[in-house]
């Protein structure tokens, strides 16, 4: 555990509102952070890495008026917390004014701050996070005779403490754990060489998924690879496998967030209450699900966070919004400040085979490469790798083409989100079916 206290932060962070204000600030606010974990990696069977980190830090910003003026600093030392206040309080003296700018309304803040259980440490040490490791890359390498290297198997554990406070009086903490397990394998077939990877990721170490089916489902996935082929350039239906899926709902709240919005930067501008998706599709954010790994009791300017649904029967029902934002767009801030949190759209209860059967021909997305996602406009193009579906079942491995569209077309052309929302993360999705999309090969 770290060597700081729960109750330390918040008199660090009490004390420098407190000098913020000794120092002519209007309002202040500051957050500060401190973790300690440990990182592990085995490759080859041996232990390559052992990394323990222990790190702290702290930012301020202050508001003389509407000037505002911030500054970070890693040491927290007394002096140097009154040196990085006074250094925000230069800044803002020199900076223009924005009738925007200023804390979230006070009456915002949370209250009464929920236990949403995110605190489950570890107590393990690097011997024994070694061994974990090993037995999961064991399992990767003994899978298939074709798998004849790793890039290893790495176990992460990391407790952390973040507390945030502001001049309304309010400051708030709590302490969260996050674990996780990976393996990424390569093998071989002739000249042919494929890699793939998986993990598993809880809040508490008890609900990892096994290393040894962790290790067993990246070989599973690599040496499902080999054997591709390239496509000819064609129009079909396309399947965005769960954990590549979750893309495309991150390109939406991208579209949707109070900062692309304010600058006019985002192909749904102008689109709240309007359809988006077919009239089956909900998708709704809960802040606080207990054990979430987005999970928080408020958001990073202090706002009570809540469950709300974002697309409801495919309509657009609110943006993603901190307080900054929705002053500029005249709007309230929706508790979005640092992002959305714990995100699940609704399923229409296939598996994915029976997605597969919904198509004649078609492309399986398992790899997505590049970042070919243009906001403004909403054209999509990125480098891809699956599997080519025929009469319902998968027919061949495919490599090194690029799927394209237009995300607006994409959602509005969603035909099912199955059920097989198995991954791990903070987005809760299915594989999705897209009616068409343009796959580009040879």
């Amino acid at each position: 555990m770290s060597r700081y206290e729960l109750p330390q932060l918040q008199d660090i962070v009490a004390e420098l509102l407190q000098e913020a204000q000794r120092q002519g600030a209007s309002q202040a606010e500051a957050g500060v952070h401190a973790q300690q974990g440990l990182d592990v990696t085995v490759r080859l069977g041996e232990t390559e890495t052992i990394e323990h980190t222990n790190d702290h830090g702290l930012g301020v910003t202050v508001y003389f008026g509407q000037r505002k003026g911030s500054a970070n600093t890693t040491d927290l030392r007394p002096d140097a917390i009154r040196e990085t206040v006074a250094a925000a309080c230069r800044i803002a003296r020199h900076t223009e004014e924005d009738s925007a700018a200023g804390l979230a309304e006070a009456e915002l803040m949370a209250q009464d701050i929920p236990d949403l259980d995110l605190n489950h440490p570890w107590e393990i040490d690097a011997e024994q996070a070694a061994a974990i490791a090993r037995e999961c890359e064991t399992a990767a390498r003994d899978f298939d005779p074709r798998i004849d290297n790793s890039e290893g198997a790495s176990l992460h554990t990391q407790d952390s403490l973040f507390v945030y406070g502001n001049t309304h009086g309010f400051v708030g903490g709590y302490p969260t754990t996050r674990h996780s397990l990976s393996c990424a394998i390569l093998a071989r077939e002739g000249d042919e060489m494929q890699r793939d990877y998986w993990y598993t990721s809880s809040r508490l170490p008890d609900e990892l998924d096994p290393p040894e089916w962790v290790g067993e489902e990246a070989a599973r996935r690599t040496v499902a690879r080999l054997g591709s082929r390239k496509l000819a350039t064609t129009e079909c239906p396309v399947i965005f496998k769960a954990d590549v899926a979750s893309g495309l709902l991150r390109a939406l709240f991208g579209a949707i967030r109070g900062s692309a919005l304010y600058r006019k930067a985002s192909f749904l501008l102008d689109h709240l209450g309007e359809p988006i998706f077919p009239d089956w599709v909900n998708i709704c954010e809960n802040p606080l699900l207990p054990r979430g790994l987005a999970s928080a009791p408020f958001d990073n300017e202090g706002v009570a966070t809540r469950a709300g649904t974002i697309i409801e029967s495919g309509v657009l029902r609110h943006y993603l919004l901190d307080s900054y934002s929705a002053r500029k767009l005249g709007m309230q801030t929706t508790g979005n400040a640092g992002g959305v949190r714990n995100v699940r759209i609704d399923n229409t209860g296939e598996t994915l085979e029976q997605l597969m059967d919904r198509i004649e021909d078609g492309l399986i997305v398992t790899e997505l490469m590049g970042q070919g996602s243009n906001l403004v406009t909403g054209d999509y193009s990125r480098g891809a790798a699956g599997y080519w579906v025929e009469n319902g079942e998968i027919a061949y491995p495919v490599s090194e083409i690029t799927v394209a569209g237009n995300l607006r077309e994409m959602f509005s052309g969603l035909l099912a989100v199955g059920g097989d929302n198995d991954i791990p993360g903070s987005i809760d999705t299915g594989s999705w079916l897209i009616e068409r999309m343009m796959v580009a090969g040879n």
